[in-house]
C-alpha cells in the first residue's frame, strides 16, 4: 500500500499546500480521500495517476475538502482521449448524494452521467464498504460539520485512518486504536484553538491513546506551522511523527 498526502492545506490559498487530499493505493485500488481545490493538478504535476481513481472519499462538504470532485469528473470526460471509460465509485456521509445533486446545479446536470459511469454511495458511520477482495472503508463521526466523518481503510495486514477535519475526540482515538498509520489534520496552534479543529498538543493527546505506529500530520494553517509542531506533539506521543507535505510519500507492505 502506498499513502501520498496530495493536499496539506486547508481553506487559505497556499502557495505549496493545495487543499485536503490523501491517496490510497493497493493492488486495483486508488482510493481518493477528500478532493479539494487544485489536488487533481497537483496529482498531474508529480504524474500521479489521476485517470486510475477508483474510488473518492468525501469526509465533509466544506469547499477545501470537495470543490476539485468536478474537476476530477470533467477530466476523466473531456481530458483523456478516449474519454475514461472504466466506473468509479463516489462516497461520502448521509447527504453527500444531495450535495453532488447541488453540483450539477453550478456545473451542469450531466455531471454524473457517463462517461464514465459513477456510482454514488452514502455511506453510514460504522458499516464497512468493500473496496475490493480483502480490503474494506469505513467512517467514524468526527466533531467538526453535522455530517463529518473520519474513514479507515483496513486489510491486507495494515490499517489506515483519516481524519478528515475533526476538533479534539478521544472517541476518534479510541476508533483509531493500533492502526499502522493515523493521518490527523493539525490545523491550528494552541493560542487560535477552535472545538473543530486540532492543535499539535491535541494531536499529542490522541496519538497517545490510538498509539499508531506512524503518525501523519497534514491540513496546516499558516499560523501553526510557526510552531514547533513536533516538540508539541512529542510532549505526548513518543512515536514516529511526519509534519506532510504534498506529495509526501510512504510505503505499507501488503501481507
Amino acid at each position: 500500500m502506498r499513502l501520498t498526502t496530495i493536499g496539506t492545506g486547508t481553506a487559505a490559498p497556499h502557495p505549496r499546500r493545495a487543499q485536503a487530499g490523501t491517496l490510497l493505493e493497493s493492488g486495483p485500488v486508488s482510493l481518493l480521500i477528500d478532493c479539494g481545490s487544485a489536488v487533481v493538478t497537483r496529482m498531474a504535476e508529480r504524474g500521479l495517476d489521476w485517470p486510475g481513481i477508483t474510488h473518492v472519499a468525501t469526509t465533509h462538504f466544506h469547499a477545501d475538502h470537495t470543490s476539485d470532485l468536478a474537476t476530477l469528473i470533467y477530466g476523466w470526460r473531456y481530458g483523456l482521449l478516449p474519454p475514461r471509460s472504466a466506473p468509479a465509485t463516489l462516497l461520502g456521509p448521509p447527504g453527500f448524494a444531495a450535495r453532488l445533486d447541488g453540483m450539477k446545479a453550478a456545473f451542469g446536470e450531466g455531471l454524473l452521467d457517463a462517461p464514465p459511469p459513477l456510482s454514488v454511495v452514502e455511506l453510514e458511520p460504522g458499516t464497512p464498504f468493500p473496496l475490493a477482495e480483502g480490503l474494506a472503508l469505513e467512517s467514524f463521526k468526527v466533531p467538526h460539520t453535522a455530517e463529518s466523518v473520519a474513514y479507515s481503510v483496513s486489510g491486507r495486514g495494515w490499517r489506515v485512518v483519516v481524519s478528515g477535519d475533526t476538533g479534539p475526540d478521544p472517541g476518534l482515538a479510541g476508533w483509531a486504536a493500533g492502526c499502522d498509520v493515523l493521518v490527523l489534520e493539525c490545523s491550528l496552534p494552541d493560542s487560535l484553538a477552535l472545538p473543530i479543529h486540532l492543535t499539535p498538543r491535541q494531536c499529542g493527546e490522541l496519538a497517545l491513546i490510538a498509539q499508531p505506529r506512524h503518525l501523519v500530520l497534514t491540513h496546516f494553517y499558516a499560523p501553526v506551522e510557526a510552531e514547533d509542531i513536533t516538540a508539541q506533539v512529542a510532549e505526548r506521543f513518543g512515536g514516529p511523527v511526519t509534519c506532510a507535505y504534498d506529495g509526501w510519500t510512504l510505503t505499507l507492505e501488503d501481507s
